[in-house]
């Protein structure tokens, strides 16, 4: 391998956790979007419905798009190098599963919020971002430890990493 492409590999993990630092911020955002469950969460009539739709439509999209590039991508690639990874690659794709369903139900919350965020609508909302948090968290965590050393022991790219590791606006 080059050097250049050795000094590339070698970024891979903190990359990683860049990309889930990015996703982190960007669920942040969306708890504080009204409907959410930070300051000025939205009220039923208040006119902010549609903000968080649109949060919760482009955070669930590049969330989304980042596991899918890991799922077709990036763990191919990972265990066609360290077939011994492949039980800690079956348990982050059955993060990804569950991650994917609680995005469905938040998708379905936002879009039934367009005409007004209920207070219970409201809560409903936040229960299911306070999972989604706290199942994110400990699945980038896993993620960065369990395959960190193996990205950097050199994993080529074979176009994974647009998807995995960068976010459209």
């Amino acid at each position: 391998m080059p050097d250049g492409d050795l000094d590339r590999t070698t970024a891979w993990s903190r990359q990683l956790a860049a990309a889930h630092a990015t996703l982190r911020e960007r669920l942040r955002r969306l708890r504080s979007a009204p409907g959410g469950d930070g300051p000025g969460a939205g009220r039923e009539g208040d006119g902010a419905d549609g903000d968080l739709l649109a949060h919760c439509l482009g955070f669930c999209a590049a969330l989304t798009a980042h596991h899918e590039g890991e799922d077709g991508g990036l763990f191919a690639e990972l265990l066609r190098v360290r077939p011994d990874l492949e039980a800690t690659v079956d348990a982050l794709e059955e993060d990804h599963w569950l991650i994917a369903r609680i995005l469905g139900t938040v998708q379905d919350l936002a879009r039934e919020s367009q005409g007004g965020v209920t207070p219970e609508r409201e809560r409903r909302i936040q229960g299911e971002l306070d999972g989604l948090a706290a199942i994110m968290e400990s699945h980038f965590r896993y993620e960065e430890r369990a395959i960190g050393a193996a990205l950097d022991d050199g994993v080529a790219d074979t176009g994974w990493s647009r998807p995995v590791l960068t976010f459209g606006d």
